[in-house]
């Protein structure tokens, strides 16, 4: 093809040997991920929150071939490593690790980003329930004699929280409500140094993921009460539901997830959950899950986008009917 009169000028010799070129497909599924990821984790180390996020991320390290680095910035029940991950750049590296949590604070914190369009759900990764947990100086035993010693001492118990506005939160005040009693909030940057008040006897009690309290109550460091399931769990066979042991009707559970920033790539995300799947799908993070008090969850990326969208609304609707407020 000969070169017109545009193209004779030296200033125009490489603009027409582009446009010669043939037209080139964006790389970016191709390549994606380019560089090591961030799972952002909004709570302390050694919680659920992260355990989780370090053992999936260090599968999908593996299988993407790319270093997966978990970030966590504790603090206001997620909401800091939340914003974090919301203002980041949108192309499918900067990961949230989202929770029951998430989905509860919008129902009492005026929050600097909307809980829903600032971010694109990507997959769940399990859920599980609670276990009600206490100092092993603390005088009562199981559920119903917690609530009589409430009963008789109004406003004497402590309850550690992750935070305000979060599942241990609302767990612990649910359980109030259903039981009649008044117990005092003492909030934390993590549900570990919450965990870790308890079992030095300086709270008294606490509602805490399996993943968290099991392997303490395990060992002795703390005592277990009851869970939050509807049923009994393997994991421990022994302990009573907390609506079996004293509240009738008390139910409670823990998700967790992964979300990316608004904006983000489909095709990143798509990887990501067909990568997470995967990983799930496996033996070891079946075993892996079920040791830590948790099971696998699976849904579309459409579902689990509606499935945040839900919980969100319903947590609204379940602090304005139980009077759930920030400290």
């Amino acid at each position: 093809m000969k070169p017109s009169r545009k193209c004779r000028g030296a200033g125009f010799v490489i603009l027409c040997a582009l446009a010669a070129l043939p037209a080139l497909p964006v790389q970016a599924q191709g390549n994606y991920p380019a560089r090591s990821l961030r799972i952002i984790v909004g709570f302390a180390p050694a919680s659920s929150n992260d355990i989780l996020s370090r053992f999936v991320g260090l599968r999908l390290s593996e299988r993407l071939g790319q270093q997966v680095v978990v970030d966590n910035r504790p603090g206001a029940n997620g909401i800091i490593g939340a914003q974090l991950a919301a203002n980041a750049n949108p192309d499918g590296h900067t990961l949230l690790l989202v929770t029951t949590s998430y989905t509860m604070n919008p129902a009492i914190h005026k929050l600097p980003f909307d809980p829903v369009k600032a971010f694109a759900p990507v997959t769940p990764l399990g859920s599980g329930p609670l276990a009600l947990v206490a100092s092993p100086s603390f005088a009562p035993n199981n559920v119903k004699d917690l609530i009589a010693f409430a009963k008789a001492k109004p406003g004497v118990v402590t309850y550690a929280t992750a935070g305000v506005g979060g599942i241990n939160h609302f767990g612990s005040e649910l359980f109030a409500r259903n039981a009649g009693i008044r117990l005092v909030h003492v909030p934390y940057k993590g549900g570990a140094p919450g965990l870790t008040d308890v079992m030095g006897g300086q709270v008294n009690i606490m509602f805490g993921s399996l993943p968290l309290t099991l392997p303490h109550i395990r060992s002795g460091k703390i005592k277990a009460l009851g869970v939050s399931s509807a049923k009994r769990i393997a994991q421990l066979p022994a302990v009573p539901t907390v609506a079996e042991a004293g509240a009738p009707g008390y139910e409670m559970s823990i998700w967790w997830g992964l979300s990316a920033t608004a904006g983000s790539p489909g095709s990143a995300i798509t990887r990501l959950h067909q990568e997470v799947a995967t990983i799930l799908a496996e033996p070891e993070a079946a075993k892996r899950l079920n040791d830590l008090g948790a099971e696998p969850a699976s849904m579309s990326v459409a579902e689990f986008s509606r499935f945040v969208s839900s919980e969100i609304d319903r947590w609204i609707r379940v602090a304005r009917e139980a009077n759930i407020k920030a400290d």
